[in-house]
């Protein structure tokens, strides 16, 4: 197995073991986290009906005027804030968060902190 597949096989490992452990139900719907290289994007997901009820990233333009960059720390804050305002704009005060096997580190943990700061709970 040359080292892109295995990276990609760990990974996907990874997002397993966190993902059997979560699930979004409508009381307590899921905050997934993606982040590219240039990036980052936000979700609150029902798993029961398999709907998304609020998404945010760093491409909104509300977000992206505020921003050099959408790739970085900074971004992943705005995105957290801007996904905690819609999501409590919507009456969802309390989520599982979804790291989807990242490390809790860097721009995921900017983008949870932001959002706990901004009044969601997990």
């Amino acid at each position: 197995m040359n080292k892109e597949k295995e990276k990609i096989f760990k990974h996907d490992r990874r997002k397993r073991r966190v993902r059997k452990k979560l699930l979004g139900i409508a009381d307590r719907p899921r905050l997934s986290v993606f982040r590219s290289l240039r990036n980052v994007y936000a979700q609150v997901i029902d798993d029961v009906t398999g709907n998304t009820l609020v998404s945010a990233n760093s491409l909104e333009s509300a977000v992206k005027e505020e921003l050099k960059y959408g790739g970085n720390k900074e971004a992943a804050s705005k995105v957290g804030e801007a996904i905690a305002r819609k999501s409590l704009a919507v009456g969802i005060r309390q989520v599982s968060f979804d790291r989807k096997g990242y490390k809790y580190h860097g721009r995921v943990k900017a983008l949870a902190e932001a959002a706990r700061k901004a009044g969601l709970i997990f």
